[in-house]
């Protein structure tokens, strides 16, 4: 398996401290660097030292913060000293624009320039400026602190060399970074996550199993299995002959909607979207929150400890 490359801690630059920041802040400091954030809200700034605290903790680290500073505007960051920065901004694809033209301007050569956005193409984001080379995806999963794995996307202009560099620098800070080759719509994981979200919704939609089922299914039969091993490497074990005999006759009949089902329109249209209004396919309140999250967080750290048992991250 690859060892985890050893690089003497930088000096990052986060935009947003938001839920997806303050896992990627947590990750630089653990490994040691310094990090400028950079967000407008000054209660997010004034809550940053508590949240990163708590983030840390779930990490196993010390909760310090000391290599924390914060700003209202880019400008104002240590731009010098800064060799990678990460944009983890709302889905705005104008916003995102816009910071990475002003990022363009105010980072040192060597800086790489890069987004978290999980849906817009780095080729969309960088569009039209004049340093695309040095401008990728860099994809997180939230939690941020706690998911190893991180898409370090190319679009056409990417330099490779660069964008393996930043691998080798997500490794080093105990990520498993993986190529994405080409600036696909969703990357890796969100079109793997997404073909089997369509096919989910699509069965809770057509009645044939509950919320409860359908999640009980995932996690007790191949979701059991995927902690193991990847759905290819699972094949090799079962047998790609078998693997192309199902093909042939479940394949056809899966889902092909192009948008969302009626159930999940129905549901966002009710203001039933989970934890943030109590309510989704299931109904929440701040105990029962308060002890999902807790039991969530606890499986993600003992999945974390069979990957880091084998080396992986």
């Amino acid at each position: 398996m690859p060892q985890r490359e050893h690089h003497a801690p930088g000096h990052a630059l986060v935009i947003g401290g938001g839920t997806m920041g303050v896992g990627i802040i947590a990750m630089f400091l653990a490994g040691g660097w310094k990090v400028d954030v950079v967000s407008r809200s000054a209660t997010t700034r004034d809550g940053l030292p508590a949240a990163l605290a708590k983030a840390l903790g779930a990490m196993g680290k010390t909760t310090d913060t000391s290599g924390l500073k914060t700003y209202a505007t880019l400008a104002e960051a240590s731009w010098p000293a800064i060799e990678i920065a990460v944009e983890t901004v709302t889905e705005d694809l104008p916003l995102k624009q816009k910071l990475f033209a002003e990022m363009e301007t105010l980072a040192r050569a060597g800086c790489a320039i890069t987004s978290n956005s999980s849906s817009f193409p780095i080729s969309e984001i960088g569009k039209g400026l004049k340093t695309q080379s040095r401008m990728m995806g860099l994809h997180f999963f939230m939690p941020a602190h706690l998911i190893p794995l991180v898409e370090v996307v190319r679009s056409v202009h990417t330099d490779v060399k660069l964008a393996e560099q930043v691998g080798a620098t997500m490794r080093s800070l105990g990520k498993r970074p993986v190529q994405v080759k080409k600036d696909v719509i969703g990357f890796l994981a969100n079109r793997i996550q997404g073909a089997l979200m369509r096919e989910a919704l699509w069965l809770i939609e057509q009645g044939v199993a509950s919320p409860e089922d359908i999640d009980a299914t995932v996690r007790l039969s191949f979701g059991f299995r995927y902690a193991a091993a990847g759905p290819i490497v699972q094949k090799e074990h079962s047998g790609w002959d078998t693997t192309c005999a199902v093909a042939k006759i479940i394949w056809p009949d899966l889902s092909n909607a192009k948008g969302p089902p009626p159930v999940l329109q129905k549901n966002v249209d009710e203001g039933r979207i989970g934890f943030k209004t109590k309510r989704g396919f299931f109904e929440w309140n701040d105990e029962s929150m308060a002890k999902e999250r807790a039991r969530y967080e606890r499986a993600l750290r003992k999945c974390l400890e069979i990957f880091r048992e084998e080396g992986i991250v």
